[in-house]
């Protein structure tokens, strides 16, 4: 009779979690050409923010100079900051050329 011999492979448990990317922050930066009502409208076409929660993001805004107004993965946040981008001027402000201005930043 013939021996045959089996090789058995262990089989491990290779499968690691996928490494959890940095949020990002998107933050609106402030500039003298967007009124109170355009940051208000902004927020609440892109966000969804009801009015109350622009406004905020509005004084926010004014008064700090910046305000995040949205936390998520890059690729959210980089789609968040094109639409912010493409909102186009605020027709309230004679001297206003276009959008305002967003940035991302790593939430930490």
């Amino acid at each position: 009779m013939t021996e045959t011999i089996v090789e058995v492979e262990e089989k491990t448990n290779t499968k690691e979690k996928p490494k959890q990317l940095p949020p990002y922050n998107v933050i609106l930066l402030n500039d003298n050409y967007h009124s109170y009502e355009y940051v208000i409208n902004l927020c609440q076409k892109i966000f969804g923010f009801p009015i109350e929660k622009g406004m905020q993001a509005a004084k926010t805004v004014d008064s700090e100079g910046r305000v995040i107004l949205w936390t998520g993965p890059k690729e959210v946040a980089e789609l968040k900051q094109e639409l912010i981008h493409a909102f186009g001027k605020d027709d309230l402000i004679a001297d206003c050329q276009g959008s305002m201005t967003a940035i991302l930043e790593p939430a930490n």
